[in-house]
């Protein structure tokens, strides 16, 4: 239902941004959905908000003191938004700092230090902004970094760490970054594969690189890449030094492709991934053994979303000649197994790690489960983009565009004995 009642309390507060239907999220619109819950009444609200002059809503990033959230975007705006609301609190062009290379280099991701002082990428840079200055950011160093994307600041807080999206015009990333806040000087990480989402470990200084695999149309435009049907990484690294301590791979048949939100829980890393419909959970103990959570649209659901497959086939031709890139259509009929909609774009874990947030971007549907056991607690279908921009035609394509997401949860209750789930 939507969010109107502020007498209502709800414990959990789901943030995701969102890019309206196209396929390439970098070119789309650019919004925000909160998506509030209450577990002990199974009560729900949702609030959704559009901001216009803004494109490619990518991720969401909200202050400590929950009061600020920050719509990362592929379009050169830096957007702030008021956490309960919605409402725009300010908007500054990040091309007055310093001009990017491409139209998709962009402050997509941030890391907050406090309150009102976060940092993002801005051309080939890093940026220390300051929301009572907003207009006065400084740059603290480069990135390294042919395209920076996803960034996380380790458990000691002394290192940034981020990934990195190929590059339209420099070609392949394979490379992943590491900035340290107290020399100010950065490290690039050469790896075998391109890693543009990135998730820390919860008490040491390391952190997990996800391959995101893709192939340039007609072997030359790293712009509208196409998913490419390769076997799938996981690197774990030491932020002190850059050295791959472990890592995990999957071959290509395993449904792990194009991989968005990253989280970690005492006993796994968890992702979700967009091309396969997938949530995979990897051990951390073995880093070996994994879990899948299938969210791969079954014959009934594809039928009832034959609006999203019309959208998601067109946008696909835009991108590639049926003719010289016939094996980008099939590798990404591999990837989806055979479906014609996206999948999970959003997962988080709640503080207690006992609930697991999710956004299907193809099914524009909202699914929390109970975590461990990864059995389904709530699903709700969310409401059709027109519902929010109704100057698009009755038969558009509904989803809203669920991307990289964040949540607001309770904190554990340290009181209680044994550990939390």
């Amino acid at each position: 239902m939507e969010d109107t009642n502020q007498m209502v309390t709800y414990p959990y507060a789901f943030h995701i941004a969102l890019d309206g239907n196209g396929m390439n999220g970098l070119e789309g619109a650019a919004g925000v959905c909160v998506f509030r819950y209450n577990p002990d009444s199974g009560e729900y609200a949702y609030r959704i908000q559009y901001y216009d002059g803004v494109a490619g809503g990518h991720a969401v990033s909200i202050t400590p003191d929950h009061k600020f959230g920050f719509l990362g975007n592929a379009g050169q705006q830096l957007l702030f938004y008021d956490v309960q609301s919605l409402d725009e609190s300010e908007r500054v062009s990040a091309l007055r700092f310093e001009p990017p290379d491409a139209a998709i280099k962009s402050s997509t991701h941030m890391v907050w230090l406090d309150g009102t002082h976060g940092i993002t990428a801005i051309g080939d840079g890093l940026w220390l902004m300051d929301l009572d200055r907003p207009t006065e950011a400084r740059r603290i160093g480069d990135h390294r970094l042919k395209l920076p994307h996803a960034m996380k600041r380790t458990a000691s807080g002394r290192f940034l760490v981020y990934g990195g999206m190929d590059h339209p015009g420099r070609g392949e990333a394979a490379e992943v970054g590491i900035f340290d806040l107290e020399k100010r000087v950065a490290r690039r990480v050469a790896l075998p594969t391109t890693c543009w989402h990135v998730a820390c470990h919860p008490s040491d200084d390391r952190f997990y690189a996800l391959s995101f695999r893709v192939l340039p149309q007609e072997g030359r435009d790293w712009h509208e890449w196409a998913m490419a049907y390769f076997k799938e990484y996981v690197y774990e690294i030491d932020a002190e030094t850059g050295q791959i301590l472990r890592h995990w791979a999957a071959g290509q048949n395993f449904p792990a492709h194009i991989n968005s939100d990253v989280c970690v829980s005492d006993r796994e890393l968890i992702y979700c991934n967009g091309g396969s419909s997938t949530i995979v959970m990897i051990d951390l103990a073995d880093f070996a053994s994994s879990r899948v959570i299938d969210q791969r649209p079954g014959v009934a659901e594809q039928l009832r979303s034959a609006r999203q497959a019309a959208k998601q086939v067109t946008d696909a031709f835009t991108r590639g000649s049926p003719g010289p890139s016939s094996k980008h259509f099939l590798g990404a009929l591999r990837v989806t197994r055979g479906t014609l909609v996206d999948g999970v774009y959003a997962c988080q874990l709640s503080a207690d790690q006992s609930l697991l947030f999710t956004a299907n971007r193809g099914l524009n549907t909202i699914t929390v489960y109970d975590y461990p056991a990864n059995t389904v607690r709530l699903r709700v279908e969310m409401p059709e983009l027109r519902a929010h921009l109704p100057e698009l035609p009755v038969w558009t394509d509904p989803r809203l565009g669920f991307h990289h997401s964040t949540l607001l949860s309770p904190l554990p209750d340290r009181t209680a004995t044994g550990s939390p789930n």
